[in-house]
């Protein structure tokens, strides 16, 4: 851990988080908590262990400390984590069953949230070991856990998207044209790390006909003068996440070229000023589809608007036809509508925005307009 993210992490609020989560767990009529390593586990307290087939899993249950059982090998590196002081730290050893110790500790066999990314083999373990409960993935039962940001969090999404603000500033001054993708790539990733990322997510680079593809992976095709390139790139600084799209082109772009980058640069913009506390998540969805089917293209925006964004760069809230959650001031996520014209070309723009009390507040600020490369 860099020194830079060693201070952030003794700066978190773990007991205001662990409460929360209690909280939200009673609201939401369940019984507890079980959350295995992953994003909401160092949310939650800091620890950050290897994921491997043995079982470390953190039991939170109304009125009882938070728990922590972690292999007995792993206990010293659990004994470290920031908010360790707030748990009682169980230990087992190989070849006893801690599936049987997490079901000694459930205070009753009701419902319980699992952290999403828990792997099948710790489901069924806790199933077999605890018959009389019943499981539910902690983006469904408790979606806004980690979706409203304090202060703290949005000053460090704020750094983040300034790194990649500073990453597309430069890439934009070096050469496209009879470069691979790949090496485009390779140059966004070298920036990212160079402006504080710690890691880097990803480095999507689609030219010419690869733009049409949302998630193209970058690869060998060679740039070539006329293309339209969908440049989206990400990663984590301090933990938290950055995630932000520009379209450029190579050389001078065809008025329909131009006529696709405006509309999804007008869409961008109107779902961003329809950002306030209160509207559903699917309005801003809605606001910038309505724009890009006025003109012709709606079936060619095949995605949803955005994604939430935090200390993992896809989480809850989710901007999409059919999600009722209101926008909270503090919740942080990407607006990014695009137009994908298939074997031709893909426009995308993408901001992650903060709603607050009187609006939206950008976090990305580069020129939204297309940028001519060389």
């Amino acid at each position: 851990m860099t020194d830079a993210a060693s201070a952030a992490s003794a700066s978190e609020n773990y007991p205001a988080r662990m409460e929360r989560a209690v909280r939200s767990t009673i609201q939401a009529g369940m019984t507890g908590l079980i959350v295995m390593p992953g994003p909401t586990l160092t949310w939650l307290c800091g620890y950050r262990p290897v994921e491997t087939e043995r079982l470390t899993a953190l039991l939170l249950v109304p009125g009882g400390k938070p728990r922590l059982f972690v292999p007995e090998l792993e206990r010293p590196d659990a004994e470290k984590a920031p908010g360790a002081a707030l748990l009682a730290i169980t230990g087992w050893r190989d070849g006893e069953d801690p599936y049987a110790a997490i079901a000694g500790h459930l205070t009753a066999p009701g419902r319980y949230g699992v952290s999403d990314n828990t792997w099948a083999l710790h489901l069924l373990g806790l199933q077999r070991a605890c018959p009389g409960a019943s499981f539910a993935a902690l983006a469904e039962a408790l979606p806004m856990l980690r979706a409203v940001k304090d202060a703290h969090e949005v000053a460090r999404l704020a750094a983040a998207g300034a790194a990649a603000d500073a990453t597309y500033e430069e890439i934009v001054q070096l050469p496209f044209a009879g470069r691979r993708e790949n090496e485009v790539a390779a140059d966004l990733a070298r920036l990212l790390r160079r402006f504080g990322h710690s890691q880097v997510d990803f480095t999507i680079v689609g030219s010419g006909p690869n733009g049409a593809n949302p998630h193209h992976e970058a690869g060998d095709r060679v740039i070539e003068n006329g293309d339209m390139v969908v440049l989206d790139f990400g990663g984590l600084l301090d933990g938290y996440g950055s995630d932000t799209t520009r379209t450029v082109h190579v050389g001078e772009p065809t008025a329909e070229e131009r006529k696709v980058h405006r509309l999804v640069r007008e869409a961008q913009q109107a779902a961003f000023e329809a950002v306030r506390p209160g509207v559903a998540c699917q309005e801003i969805d809605r606001v910038a589809r309505q724009v890009i089917t006025r003109d012709g293209y709606g079936e060619y925006f095949v995605h949803r608007t955005g994604h939430g964004i935090g200390v993992t760069t896809h989480e809850p809230p989710y901007l999409v036809e059919g999600e009722h959650l209101p926008l909270v001031p503090g919740m942080c996520f990407s607006i990014e509508p695009g137009i994908y014209l298939p074997g031709r070309f893909g426009v995308r723009i993408e901001d992650i925005v903060v709603c607050t009390e009187s609006g939206g507040r950008r976090l990305n600020n580069t020129d939204r307009d297309m940028w001519i490369v060389s």
